[in-house]
């Protein structure tokens, strides 16, 4: 499939929007990058991981309190995923690009490769979204259907019940199945990779085995094959569950688009920004307690508006691109709380396969 092509217009609304936003960070005089309040979430998680894993590895605690604390090492890995690494890959982390570099670098001590994930989501996902054969998020095939564009089999009728079975799947698979795959076929999807220097081979490679060695060698070695097992699969399954319905209900709900290219110009519908509008979907929006713990992926909108502003900024910058949207007549996806978005990607997953 070649590379989509976005309509140009004369006045893009994008620039619209962009101009909004520079006014209101002048007006308030911020940085759009991480401030403390971001910096000491990034303490909290990590002491958290760093707590857990020496507690759980190194003092063997019984099963009762072994167990809690594995559900919360899941819990604690989805959250550095959202709110550290995913703002340092995007350079929203902080001003200094030393700090979003190493923001971003955790993803690999963590197991899942910084380089395949940059391109993947920063590159593919952000520009191309909901574009079958393109976005690789939407390509579960054949488990899976996730577009009216892709094939269906008798399975898919039953999707919206087993779906939960296989985003519990998500980090076992990312780790130790999905990037293996990409580093050996030189692409994602349809996309190629871009060429890997020694470096990246190294850093590839260098870290796989480093994961290996903190989260199955030595655990192993420390508790024993039977009891690493059990802790290993119930904190790769919370994490997996998290990060896949945290960034599912953000494009696969019953009011998001799938919109494909013409078939002889290569060209989409709208322009950029306007896509992304259509693609995207936020949920709990007033929601503290989620919006603290997802990173801000909750205000997708904006995030794919503006990758490159930290999410702490979200909530504010909400109100200006929602008032824009009614102005301009634009579509602005919302689902008030968090269980009507899950409910919407249940009934959506129902809908491809029936």
């Amino acid at each position: 499939m070649p590379t989509p092509k976005f309509t140009s217009v004369p006045k893009p609304f994008h620039a619209e929007l962009k101009s909004r936003i520079n006014q209101y960070f002048q007006q308030v005089d911020k940085s759009s990058s991480g401030n403390w309040a971001l910096y000491s979430k990034a303490i909290i998680l990590l002491v958290s991981l760093i707590g857990l894993y020496v507690h759980l590895v190194f003092f063997t605690p019984v099963r009762w309190v072994a167990i809690p604390e594995c559900i919360l090492l899941g819990g604690v890995v989805a959250g550095i995923g959202f709110n550290i690494m995913h703002d340092g890959g995007h350079g929203s982390f902080s001003e200094n690009k030393l700090m979003n570099n190493i923001a971003a670098f955790l993803g690999n001590i963590l197991g899942a490769s910084s380089f395949m994930w940059n391109i993947k989501h920063n590159v593919i996902h952000h520009a191309y979204t909901n574009i079958d054969g393109v976005d690789d998020d939407i390509d579960i095939k054949p488990w899976m259907r996730m577009s009216s564009t892709q094939p269906k089999y008798k399975m898919h009728k039953y999707q919206h019940i087993y779906f939960w079975f296989l985003y519990a799947l998500l980090y076992i698979l990312w780790i130790f199945v999905l990037d293996y795959i990409k580093y050996f076929k030189g692409r994602i999807g349809s996309m190629p990779l871009k060429k890997m220097s020694t470096s990246d081979h190294l850093v590839f490679w260098g870290f796989k085995i480093l994961h290996i060695f903190i989260f199955v060698a030595l655990p192993i070695y420390k508790i024993g094959f039977a009891d690493w097992l059990i802790g290993f699969s119930i904190f790769s399954v919370v994490a997996g569950l998290v990060l896949s319905v945290v960034f599912q209900l953000a494009h696969t709900v019953e009011h998001t688009h799938f919109p494909m290219p013409d078939v002889t110009t290569g060209k989409l519908e709208d322009e950029w920004a306007v896509h992304q509008l259509k693609t995207t979907a936020n949920f709990a929006p007033k929601n503290k307690l989620i919006n603290w713990y997802v990173g801000g992926l909750n205000f997708q909108v904006e995030h794919h508006l503006f990758p490159k502003i930290s999410h702490i900024h979200y909530p504010a910058i909400s109100k200006i691109i929602k008032q824009a949207c009614d102005e301009y007549g634009m579509p602005y996806i919302e689902y008030p709380k968090m269980r009507y978005a899950v409910a919407s990607h249940v009934s959506f997953l129902k809908q491809m396969g029936r």
